[in-house]
């Protein structure tokens, strides 16, 4: 690992048995779930600046091809009158800590090269200053429709935090196909004496955009998993106004209305004759 990688801030001081919350823009951001549900819990607190892990060796800001799909890699820049407003935006990676709690929170861009080095600078971190679980946000597209619950599902490091997901209403995920890099991390945690677990929404594979609905289902279970006050009342008042929002828009598309009709029965189905998640 190239420890240069990790840039710690002076006189950091260890949190023994911390907690490392990890969210990452890209492949699981979907509805801005991961990195809108650590931003949510990061709020209110007092928090510190312990690391930065550099950008430069982790991504691809030229990738050859069409104008098209060398746009997606270009980091992007403002200009207004021929000023720069903003410079090139370079991904960041950020570690705050709420010493008090024990809770360090990870804001970041899921690396496109050497995902082993940048694993590698994540457990260096946890091991300089006592982290001992991760906790990763994420989400994916599927079939729930945006009017229904979304459907939350877990994996875990380790055999014995098996009834973590029972407590917590989250599905096993049951998965084979392309891997994200949180996945990595997962199976890398038992070599590093970590525990992980994974919180995982299901959001509508039809709409694009912020998704408070699962914003705030996901930051309700975790506020319960974590010990952690949140208002949770103005969330929902947010999701609340999105669906309506999403709704009424909807009901503008014939197709798309029933697209998610069909979406609601299936989902309806499957519950017929399961006990409700009692929150």
């Amino acid at each position: 690992m190239p420890i240069e990688a990790l840039n710690m801030a002076e006189g950091v001081e260890r949190m023994e048995g911390a907690t490392l919350l990890v969210a990452l823009t890209g492949w699981m951001d979907g509805g801005d779930v991961s990195t809108g549900t650590v931003k949510r819990l990061m709020e209110n607190r007092t928090l510190v600046e312990v690391a930065r892990i550099d950008a430069d060796p982790f991504y691809i800001f030229n990738f050859p091809g069409s104008m098209e799909v060398a746009a997606v890699f270009r980091p992007e820049v403002r200009m207004k009158k021929g000023l720069i407003r903003r410079g090139p935006k370079i991904p960041e990676n950020v570690f705050h800590a709420d010493a008090g709690e024990k809770l360090v929170f990870f804001l970041g861009a899921e690396p496109n090269l050497r995902w082993q080095s940048f694993a590698d600078a994540i457990f260096e971190l946890c091991e300089r200053i006592g982290v001992k679980r991760i906790v990763f946000v994420g989400s994916f597209g599927g079939t729930v429709p945006h009017t229904r619950e979304p459907r939350l599902y877990g994996s875990i490091s380790h055999a014995h935090l098996a009834d973590i997901l029972t407590t917590h209403n989250l599905r096993a995920s049951d998965y084979s196909g392309p891997s994200s890099f949180s996945t990595l991390l997962v199976s890398q945690c038992p070599a590093h004496g970590i525990e992980m677990v994974s919180f995982v929404a299901e959001i509508p594979g039809y709409l694009n955009g912020e998704n408070p609905l699962s914003i705030e289902a996901v930051s309700r279970r975790l506020a319960k998993f974590l010990n952690l006050p949140i208002d949770l009342a103005s969330m929902r008042e947010a999701s609340n106004a999105w669906e309506a929002q999403v709704s009424e828009a909807v009901q503008k598309d014939e197709e798309l209305a029933q697209t998610v009709r069909k979406l609601e029965e299936a989902y309806d189905n499957e519950l017929i004759g399961q006990p409700g998640e009692g929150e």
